[in-house]
């Protein structure tokens, strides 16, 4: 089972990461949504669009994955967790819980084709 970050946990861990960027915050919604509104500094990678090749990119040491409601970044950290060097947990609740700053925008997005098909 893939552990998970609460929505307060991870602002502290955002505030305090602000030196050594050892955190990435992965948002697996669509870009639509991403570019709605997003948590600062995350990066869009949306599930659909995640292929093998995301397991050979250079990972922080931690890395929380994001997605709506919490029940999608469980299965794509989980199979993170399997195949990164870097420990993975979903944001409980998803975006949806979060009441953390929120930025609009596609500012900070990250690769939008990593793949044809999906393993998650």
């Amino acid at each position: 089972m893939v552990a998970e970050t609460t929505p307060d946990e991870l602002r502290e861990k955002l505030a305090d990461d602000d030196d050594d960027h050892d955190l990435a915050v992965v948002d697996i919604r669509d870009p639509s949504s991403y570019a709605s509104g997003h948590i600062p500094d995350s990066e869009n990678l949306p599930a659909a669009t995640l292929g093998p090749e995301v397991f050979d990119r250079e990972w922080p040491a931690e890395v929380v994955v994001s997605c709506y409601v919490g029940k999608s970044s469980k299965q794509v950290a989980s199979v993170l967790d399997s195949n990164v060097d870097a420990d993975v947990s979903s944001l409980r609740g998803g975006f949806d819980a979060w009441d953390g700053a929120v930025e609009d925008g596609t500012e900070g997005e990250g690769e939008a084709d990593l793949g044809p098909t999906s393993p998650f």
